[in-house]
């Protein structure tokens, strides 16, 4: 009884390091819940590592959430540079301009004049060569002001192109270290969860997961996309569940959705939150075979539905792609596409 109630505290000490994960939702960063006591039983073990489980799909979707913001910064930033090339084209234009301008020493009109005025013939022709003076000036103070106007834009453009660059790395730094973070956490939930009994593990993958159910045969599949999108998912049944991963041997949830739509030639976002803002909302009851379905508030998990009060998902760390009953813990929505 000693060496049993040994090995479950030194289990749990290990389990309750993953279950102060907690992620700050308004700044992306990964931070610790407070400690709780330490767990005396297996029941209090498989609570703590069901509530682990639950955060790392979380942590996932924060992650996803970031990749997408990232990948903005990203575009943003090449759209900035792109505007400073432009605008750097339209100064370069002015460029032999303003050289002549320089080299003619034409610099007023005082000087000039003077000229014009010794060296005219006739009244006539002073007037016409005051006349053609007054129009060189012109055009010179529009090709300056336009020049000048030009600069200013370039350097514009230049600063803002810095700055979304600047935006885009700072951001790429932030997600780099947090998935480094979060792969570590996840290590730790499977490195725990292998030390499980076989009883153990099966209890926990039930609670977590949802009882697995066999994989229907010669399932009725409704035509078009979410018939090819159902065909593709149940053909991923027992792959593995990796974080961040869309194929073709292992996936997260919405890796597994996106995968299974794209093979129709539908492309999804690649996060569940933004997954469940496209297409028409339907109830549990609504529920039709092709339809996606959300899990928990925040919403951090997908499924498909693929009929008969059943889903194809890939759930969580240590649980393989399986099919399970819709009816789980945290049951939110459908979606139907199109």
């Amino acid at each position: 009884m000693q060496s049993t109630r040994t090995t479950t505290r030194r289990r749990s000490r290990a389990v309750l390091a993953l279950g102060a994960v907690l992620v700050a939702a308004s700044t992306g960063v990964l931070a610790p819940s407070p400690a709780a006591a330490d767990p005396t039983t297996s029941a209090q073990v498989q609570a703590l590592m069901r509530e682990t489980a639950q955060q790392l799909t979380v942590i996932d979707e924060q992650l996803h959430e970031a990749e997408l913001i990232v990948a903005a910064q990203q575009q943003a930033a090449d759209a900035a540079a792109a505007q400073a090339a432009a605008a750097q084209q339209a100064l370069d234009v002015f460029a032999p301009q303003i050289r002549a301008i320089a080299q003619s020493g034409f610099t007023g009109k005082t000087q000039s004049r003077v000229a014009a005025f010794l060296t005219s013939a006739s009244a006539e022709e002073l007037v016409q060569q005051m006349t053609t003076l007054d129009m060189i000036a012109a055009h010179t103070n529009d090709v300056v002001t336009e020049a000048s106007l030009a600069q200013k834009a370039a350097q514009d453009a230049q600063t803002a192109a810095d700055q979304a660059a600047a935006a885009a790395r700072a951001g790429l730094e932030q997600l780099q270290a947090q998935k480094a973070e979060a792969e570590q956490k996840a290590a730790a939930y499977q490195a725990d969860f292998a030390r499980l009994s076989a009883a153990e593990q099966a209890a926990l993958t039930t609670a977590v997961a949802g009882r697995s159910l066999q994989a229907p045969r010669n399932l009725p599949l409704p035509p078009g996309a979410a018939g090819a999108a159902i065909e593709t998912a149940l053909a991923q049944v027992g792959d593995r569940y990796v974080s961040g991963a869309s194929g073709p041997d292992a996936f997260d949830c919405s890796g597994l959705t996106s995968y299974a739509y794209a093979a129709a030639g539908i492309t999804l976002p690649r996060s569940s939150r933004a997954q469940s803002q496209i297409g028409t909302q339907v109830s549990r009851a609504e529920l039709q075979p092709g339809d996606l379905v959300f899990y928990y508030t925040p919403i951090s998990h997908v499924a498909l539905y693929i009929g008969d009060g059943m889903i194809v998902h890939a759930r969580t760390h240590g649980v393989p792609l399986s099919v399970t009953s819709v009816d789980q813990r945290g049951f939110r929505f459908g979606v139907r596409l199109g």
